[in-house]
């Protein structure tokens, strides 16, 4: 018994040595996977879904919001694992978009200027599934950025479009990752409101621009 017991002493020495002059053991093979196994998963994971993404409509009074809009979701919709169409026929769904709202509250001012603003934008979008001819996900997105004014007037409009453009962004990458949540079964039809908690920081002017 003595034996056997200085015989695992002996191997355990061994093995701390081998760790402190920079050994180390790896388990090969896939590691244990949430929700399933890896084959599971691929098994699960299908065709691309076909969407065909109609201009935004803008209900508001900013300018030329509408295609810009459209073109961050195509990009997002894509970047999430959808095969963007613009044909009709060969789609499985129907995006429509409508933007609802542009605010521009100020965050920090005195009694004669304001220093700076934060632009909101909320959209409401809505997918129809073309095989069943029905509306089966509407989600409201708003997008939030802030950004300092300066006393050049046209250059705090330049400043308002960059975070109209930010707030655009989060806003078509928040509808193209909750309706891939909703494909893949982690949402209902649809979702609450959402708003990102954590805004860009400001988008300040070169130089202090004052």
């Amino acid at each position: 018994m003595p034996s056997a017991i200085s015989h695992r002493l002996s191997a355990l020495l061994s093995l701390l040595l081998l760790t402190a002059c920079g050994y180390q053991f790896r388990v090969e093979g896939p590691g244990p996977v949430i929700g399933g196994s890896s084959e599971t998963a691929a098994a699960r994971k299908g065709p691309a879904p076909r969407m065909t993404i109609v201009n935004f409509e803008n209900h508001t009074f900013e300018p030329n919001l509408e295609q810009r809009f459209t073109q961050y979701a195509r990009h997002e919709f894509e970047t999430g694992g959808v095969d963007v169409v613009n044909d009709r026929a060969r789609a499985d769904f129907l995006l429509k978009s409508q933007i609802v709202s542009v605010s521009a509250p100020s965050l920090s001012f005195n009694q004669s200027t304001t220093f700076e603003q934060r632009v909101i934008v909320t959209v409401k979008a809505t997918v129809t599934d073309l095989r069943q001819s029905k509306d089966v996900w509407t989600q409201h997105s708003t997008g939030a950025s802030e950004f300092f004014l300066t006393n050049d007037l046209q250059f705090n409009r330049v400043l308002q479009n960059r975070a109209l453009e930010q707030a655009g962004k989060q806003i078509a990458e928040d509808l193209a990752t909750r309706f891939m949540a909703y494909l893949n079964g982690e949402g209902g039809p649809a979702a609450s409101p959402a708003k990102s908690d954590v805004l860009p920081p400001p988008i300040k002017p070169p130089n202090g621009g004052r």
